[in-house]
């Protein structure tokens, strides 16, 4: 028998069919007879549609149908709220509306039908900020959902008096403004899938690239006024995500269009419909100010957050809880008092990407914290070890923490790897992080031409993650075991549909399951293609898949083993597993059981900068997580590798610019994501397993923690180097450059 599945690094599920490019993606798939499709976009940030014209389109030689509003039985939807249409017939509330369809023979056709389409438009008033829609006198951009453009607001009310009075008998305060920019997935692979009609069953196919087949069937569904069992959605190969993929984008505009002209189309869409025509990471402006006593007791923080959610929804009242809890940071606290808000604007709109929240939360708290810790002249690790949470603290929403809590051994974990060194309960901070980022020898031959404009900086952060969806959203997980052969189990059928979109799902439910089931990793064969297989394995976010799965794997395999022991063949079971139910919060005092479990996670970097071109430099970036139980331990390292990388470009170069709520960087030529030239020098990742007691063989989920707490750390680091704090991301060179001049650097000085 081969060497247990969990625990082992083996290779990942299909990586050899895509190194020889033998899988399939969406874009790669075609029918006999297949149209193509064009949308037009609203190309507008606020207006009124006074006349639409899609006659000239409907004469274009090639051109099948036109498909506007009128043409979508039921025109709306959203994730948690059903406030966008799926073709704009009135209002366009961001210029990624989609306003028309144009089905052709080709997509050149396609496109050249799609821009004879004539709109004449009056133009409404352009909310580009979310301070300036909370005015009382700002336009309604949703008037059908109130008097306000305020999408959400949480509250958080803890302690045993009013928090100014708490205030006055702290003996240092720290404040700050934190702001923190929109973020594009940027993933490979744009939106692209393929519609049509199955003949055997009569069903609506959909195949795409997504994250929750299950929602996505929802949606379709609900857009096309039919039972869900008329809908199948398929999954081939997916090209990367990141929470840009839960939202919808072609899956309701394929399925109507493959319905309407009866025929398979297909749809690609260019890198620029993808910057304009899918959801960003939410911008946030966050207000707060923490107080402790000399000894380095954490007492009382306040917070006011504000979310640009831009035109509709999306996630973004969820992404905004997990931002209102996180923004106090790891800690114990004696009182807390929160205020945050989800804004309307016309912007693109904010969802789901990776963190959910946790990074602009934790930017403001990790930075208040290392703040904190300069002002008491105390180290930050020291400071953070006397106030973490542990098992049984209570949260600012009242609720206890789930046992299992590891925050502190992360934290102490990451600092003795990254050189801290600790006598008695005192801890010193290194020089440097390791010898090889002494040696000098600088990535780029500018950087080396200007030595003696350089400086070196070490910083700390440390975050925590919730596992699971939180407040009380619905979760759940299924999967079905069949048990093949004759006096022993030959193969292994599992059928569980949750995504892998790049972070190696496929790979761990075959391992889980062997696991489980006790047979050799190479017997068990996946199925995961599509919604009619088993019910919903929930969306690739959260970080929850590993663990949702992996109990719902555990108890299938063990209701299919006694099958087998009853001598039933086949053996098969399917078990839906459900987590113990999570709380809202109380609109009022923001009590809550928010979430079932969490991670956690610390980093440590360090870094380089050039005084004269504010060019960053990441030379180490030590990562350490709780993953509880490391499933395939290579997959759990290439999540680290690639969510640092991912979080140095949202805190060094990712900056989304927009202007009257138009996208002004929707290119990969003007909007910067990290080449190998960016990448931090070194990655260290140090993968700690402290088991999760409600997790699967202890398993935590993980993919989402390396990117928390990144960005404080550069702070910290640069802090260290420059004696400047920055509270605003990304750190674009003209940024640093003027905030040199504003300070005593010593190259600006000199200059001077």
């Amino acid at each position: 028998m081969s060497i247990r599945a969990v625990g082992s690094s083996r290779s990942r599920y299909g990586a050899r069919d895509k190194v020889l490019g033998r899988t399939r993606y969406p874009g790669d798939i075609d029918m006999a007879g297949q149209a193509w499709m064009k949308v037009r976009f609203a190309g507008q940030p606020h207006a009124r549609i006074r006349t639409l014209d899609v006659s000239k389109a409907r004469a274009h030689p090639g051109v099948i149908a036109v498909l506007t509003a009128e043409d979508v039985p039921c025109n709306e939807y959203g994730l948690i709220y059903f406030d966008q249409p799926v073709l704009c017939g009135e209002v366009v509330r961001c210029e990624g509306d989609q306003v028309a369809l144009v089905i052709a023979e080709s997509e050149q056709a396609a496109s050249e039908g799609r821009d004879l389409i004539e709109v004449d438009y009056e133009p409404l008033p352009i909310i580009s900020s979310a301070e300036a829609a909370m005015r009382p006198d700002a336009f309604l951009l949703h008037p059908e959902r109130g008097d306000s453009n305020i999408l959400a607001h949480y509250k958080t009310r803890y302690g045993d008096a009013p928090i100014e009075e708490i205030f006055d008998d702290c003996d240092v305060i720290v404040e700050g403004v934190y702001r923190t920019g929109m973020q594009e997935h940027a993933y490979l692979q744009p939106e692209a899938g393929l519609g049509y009609i199955d003949e055997s069953t009569g069903q609506i196919v959909v195949n795409v690239a997504g994250q929750w087949m299950h929602e996505d069937r929802i949606q379709i569904a609900h857009a096309l006024g039919m039972p869900e069992a008329q809908i199948r959605v398929e999954y081939s190969a997916i090209g990367g995500a990141f929470g840009g993929r839960e939202d919808m984008s072609i899956q309701i505009i394929l399925a109507l269009a493959a319905w309407k002209v009866g025929r398979p189309v297909k749809i690609i869409w260019s890198r620029h419909e993808s910057i304009i025509g899918h959801h960003k990471r939410h911008a946030y402006t966050i207000r707060t100010k923490w107080g402790a006593s000399w000894s380095g007791r954490l007492i009382a923080a306040w917070a006011e957050c504000i979310q640009d959610a831009g035109a509709y929804a999306y996630t973004s009242s969820k992404v905004l809880g997990n931002s209102h809890l996180t923004v106090t940071g790891p800690y114990e606290w004696e009182a807390v008092h929160v205020d945050s808000y989800s804004v309307y604007t016309n912007n693109v709109p904010g969802g789901a990407f990776r963190g959910f929240g946790g990074p602009q939360g934790h930017f403001a708290a990790e930075t208040q914290m290392n703040k904190l810790a300069e002002r008491l002249e105390m180290d930050p690790v020291k400071l953070r070890l006397k106030n973490v949470l542990r098992d049984g603290s209570q949260l600012p929403t009242r609720a206890t923490m789930p046992p299992g809590v590891s925050m502190g051994p992360v934290i102490e974990a990451a600092a003795r790897a990254a050189k801290w060194t600790r006598q008695g309960n005192d801890w010193q901070r290194p020089a440097t992080i390791s010898d090889a980022a002494t040696r000098g020898d600088h990535a780029t031959a500018t950087l080396r031409a200007l030595p003696g404009h350089r400086r070196r900086g070490v910083g700390f952060a440390a975050a925590f993650k919730n596992v699971g969806f939180s407040f009380a959203a619905p979760e759940e997980n299924w999967a079905t075991i069949e048990l093949h052969g004759g006096g022993e189990i030959e193969r292994v059928v599992v059928k569980a549909v949750g995504a892998d979109v790049g972070q190696g799902a496929h790979s761990v439910f075959r391992q889980m399951a062997a696991e489980a089931v006790g047979v050799p990793l190479e017997r068990v064969e996946l199925q995961a293609a599509h919604t009619d297989l088993v019910g919903s394995s929930g969306s690739a976010s959260a970080s929850r898949m590993t663990f949702m799965a992996g109990n719902a794997l555990i108890g299938a395999a063990r209701l299919a083993s006694r099958r087998w022991e009853d001598e039933i063949r086949p053996a098969t079971a399917t078990f839906g597993y459900r987590p113990r139910v999570t709380t809202e919060l109380n609109y009022e005092t923001g009590e809550s059981d928010p979430n079932i479990s969490y991670g956690y996670v610390a980093e440590a970097v360090e870094l380089e900068v050039d005084l004269d071109t504010g060019q960053i430099e990441l030379l180490h970036v030590l990562c350490a997580d709780d993953v509880g139980r490391a499933i395939n331990p290579r997959l759990v390292e290439g999540q680290i590798e690639g969510g640092v990388v991912q979080a140095a470009g949202y805190a060094l170069m990712e900056n989304l610019v927009t202007e009257e709520g138009r996208i002004k960087t929707p290119y990969f030529s003007n909007y910067l994501i990290p080449t190998i030239y960016d990448i931090p020098r070194r990655t260290e990742s140090l993968i700690l397993e402290y088991p999760d007691p409600f997790g699967p063989f202890g398993a935590r989920g993980m993919a989402e923690m390396p990117f928390i707490p990144l960005a404080p750390a550069i702070v910290a680091a640069l802090h260290d180097a420059t004696g400047i704090w920055f509270d605003q991301i990304p750190l674009t060179p003209d940024r640093l450059l003027e905030a040199f001049k504003r300070s005593s650097v010593r190259a600006f000085e000199r200059k001077a």
